[in-house]
């Protein structure tokens, strides 16, 4: 069973996702919060697997709130997926920094909501695809890189590639495919970079790729 916290400042918008959740057999709604202080509280309360969060909130927002979430061990197996009304926006990058595992436009189509709360819960990094692109354009290709990041001198060729292929958004699957490995020792090497580079998820294991300069933007 996953188990969903719900955090955003419109009520409608509340109904709607709970509703649409509760009709599967596999997610449960544990809790609802109108600001982001409230989300945190109920975070700590029933430690769910998912917590969807509004990025523009009253009180606490949603960077803050995931940013006290990541920095909580308590709350490590928390993955929060912020919710924003826009395509793009300027706080979009600063939660994936703070820890969220990724980020979905609230236009949603039903389908592929329900799919991505499945993925962010297995521990994969959330992009939509729809705002992808432009997230690496305005932010990734001109990232703040230093000559080698954090522990990634420690990283075998192996758990290198896994990490470029990662980066570019392949799937464990789909690595496997490419490293003609299996799907369980491509998650052993994404898994063992994670662990080597301090990453919390995927997500910030694709920031660390580019921000290293270990991948580039259309480079390799």
């Amino acid at each position: 069973m996953i188990r969903v916290l719900l955090v955003d400042d419109q009520p409608l918008l509340r109904s709607g996702f709970r509703a649409l959740l509760d009709l599967e057999d596999d997610i449960e709604v544990v809790a609802e919060a109108g600001d982001g202080l409230e989300g945190l509280a109920l975070a700590r309360r029933h430690l769910p697997d998912i917590a969807l969060i509004d990025i523009q909130m009253p009180v606490v927002d949603g960077i803050e709130a995931t940013r006290r979430i990541a920095a909580d061990p308590a709350l490590a197996g928390v993955h929060v997926v912020i919710l924003t009304n826009y395509g793009f926006d300027e706080y979009v990058f600063d939660a994936l920094r703070a820890g969220a595992a990724g980020f979905l436009v609230k236009d949603i189509v039903p389908e592929d909501f329900l799919h991505a709360v499945r993925v962010a819960a297995r521990g994969d990094a959330l992009l939509a695809p729809s705002i992808t692109r432009r997230l690496i354009d305005r932010y990734v290709t001109q990232p703040r890189r230093t000559a080698a990041g954090p522990g990634l001198e420690e990283l075998t060729n192996r758990e290198r590639e896994a990490v470029v292929l990662v980066a570019r958004g392949l799937s464990n699957d789909e690595i496997a495919d490419h490293m003609v490995i299996s799907p369980l020792t491509a998650k052993t090497h994404v898994n063992r970079a994670m662990t080597k580079l301090h990453a919390r998820d995927r997500a910030q294991l694709v920031i660390l790729a580019y921000e290293s300069g270990l991948v580039s933007p259309g480079g390799s």
